[in-house]
């Protein structure tokens, strides 16, 4: 029989409470266990002393027969002293999954598209702003010529 230390949750909804209980790795969460070594109360400040409280000499006991503790008590035992757990290292723990990925390649193409149209229309803007300051220097430019040509002439 393969026997594990493992939470089990008691308390009323949004208000949990566990146990840590020593049971068999088959029976249901909140089954029947063979030994309760501790309780777990998340919603206590993380520095105050009654959020976890161990059995110790008992966890010891089982952890020497065998018991293999979840990830959540292990962690607990880490920090207790009970028993060194090594760190695990998910790099991609971080990283957007695919349809997020998709998602934000299709939100920075749709800016840079904005950004692209919002550029044209500013130089379409600066440009027809020019066009007319062009024709009137042009068209003041046309009587000065005029009027030397008919000096010239004349």
């Amino acid at each position: 029989m393969s026997v594990s230390l493992r939470l089990s949750r008691g308390g009323s909804k949004k208000r949990p409470y566990y146990k840590v209980v020593v049971a068999n790795s088959r029976s249901p969460r909140d089954g029947a266990y063979l030994e309760q070594v501790g309780t777990y109360h998340p919603l206590l400040a993380k520095d105050d002393e009654n959020r976890v409280r161990l059995v110790e000499d008992r966890v010891r006991y089982w952890l020497g027969v065998g018991a293999q503790p979840t990830d959540r008590v292990a962690r607990m035992l880490d920090k207790a002293g009970i028993k060194e757990r090594a760190a695990t290292v998910n790099p991609a723990k971080g990283e957007p999954g695919k349809k997020a990925k998709e998602r934000a390649e299709d939100r920075a193409k749709k800016i840079a598209e904005a950004e692209e149209a919002k550029r044209e229309a500013e130089e379409a803007a600066a440009a027809a702003a020019a066009a007319p300051a062009a024709e009137e220097a042009a068209a003041e430019e046309a009587p000065a010529e005029e009027a030397a040509a008919e000096q010239a002439e004349g």
